[in-house]
């Protein structure tokens, strides 16, 4: 599987408490399961993002689904993929 980062906004989405938000990330880690994908980590941030996510996917069409989920909780994903850095050094001895 491919790893894939997500830098997501809660801009649309309100929250009453930490307790909401934390029962909207179990609904949503349950959505990633039915994808077949998997979270690795999760992390809150400071600044113009809210969240980092890391999961792996088994293509982009699951990570698309997975994106249109999130937007109809509110939140709004900017996502890319993931390339470990050993694999830069193996690009350059091919």
């Amino acid at each position: 599987m491919q790893t894939w980062l997500s830098l997501v906004e809660a801009d649309g989405a309100e929250f009453q408490d930490l307790q909401e938000l934390a029962s909207l990330w179990g609904d949503i880690n349950l959505e990633v399961e039915q994808l077949d994908a998997e979270m690795i980590d999760t992390y809150a941030l400071l600044g113009r993002f809210d969240f980092l996510l890391v999961f792996e996917a088994p293509d982009r069409d699951t990570v698309f689904e997975l994106s249109l989920a999130a937007e109809r909780h509110g939140l709004d994903m900017t996502t890319m993929e993931g390339v470990p850095i050993e694999h830069f050094g193996h690009l350059i001895d091919e």
